[in-house]
């Protein structure tokens, strides 16, 4: 049980990750704040323990401080709350999601010899079904299956080394806006073929979902599972053929190395 914990952002992965934290009760105080005091606010009087609080305040009294900036505006931020952070006595760790600054970075830049934990979380976490990969400097191993367990509402949490931090972010990270126009492509189709638009947007969406769970369930290669929708000379296949044809499966490809190396360049 952690006493205080702090987020210093709320923008939609601040946001996200307390109110995960929140729902696994694991935490007694939730401090929040942001450039926009009533963006935190209002994320307060929705959060069980929640209050609006400082960025001073919460490096001073946080055992969890929850960096929810963009990297371009963190060495502004870690540099505002230095001091404070050098006044402390007690065991503090710091958490960040800035896509591209490793652990180290942020102690160089908060000038504080203090753990880190670092995380790449994607915006379903909002609704508990998203991936949060996490890794860890100067974190003891219970300090981490700690962490892991309070923000285990997010959905799938998981270790990961931090030299794949960055690829991994480009699949899931990034992810669900390759998925969300996907989800857009299909219902486009389905309205060309005259399918009423909320229509082909709902049947669009369930369905990946649906075929989501059932990689994640069955254990099956995606490929079997592909074949398996493909009868013989059926109209599945056709479409799978026009896919083919016009480079699906290389153009995700691409759009995953290219939102890894912009993370690369970001560090």
């Amino acid at each position: 049980m952690y006493q205080t914990i702090g987020f210093i952002g709320t923008g939609n992965m601040g946001s996200a990750i307390a109110k995960a934290a929140a729902k696994s009760g694991l935490a007694e105080t939730i401090l929040l704040s942001n450039r926009t005091p009533a963006k935190a606010a209002a994320l307060a009087e929705e959060l069980p323990g929640g209050a609006l609080s400082t960025n001073e305040e919460i490096a001073r009294s946080a055992q969890l401080i929850f960096l929810g900036v963009k990297p371009q505006m963190m060495a502004g931020v870690l540099e505002g709350i230095a001091p404070v952070l050098k006044e402390r006595t007690g065991r503090f760790l710091l958490v960040t999601m800035a896509a591209g600054l490793s652990c180290g970075r942020i102690q160089d830049m908060a000038g504080v010899d203090c753990p880190v934990i670092r995380i790449m979380p994607n915006t379903p976490a909002a609704i508990g079904a998203g991936v949060v990969q996490y890794c860890g400097q100067g974190a003891a191993e219970e300090e981490l299956d700690s962490f892991a367990a309070l923000i285990a509402p997010a959905g799938l949490v998981d270790p990961t080394p931090e030299e794949l931090i960055d690829a991994a972010s480009a699949v899931s990270g990034c992810g669900p806006a390759f998925a969300y126009l996907f989800i857009e492509a299909l219902a486009d189709g389905g309205v060309a073929c005259g399918l009423p638009r909320d229509k082909a947007a709902a049947y669009a969406a369930q369905m990946l979902a649906g075929s989501a769970r059932m990689v994640l369930e069955s254990g099956k290669h995606p490929g079997a599972l592909k074949d398996a929708v493909c009868s013989p000379g059926g109209t599945t296949i056709q479409g799978v053929r026009a896919l083919e044809e016009r480079g699906f499966r290389a153009a995700a490809m691409d759009a995953v190395i290219a939102a890894y190396e912009k993370t690369v360049k970001l560090k």
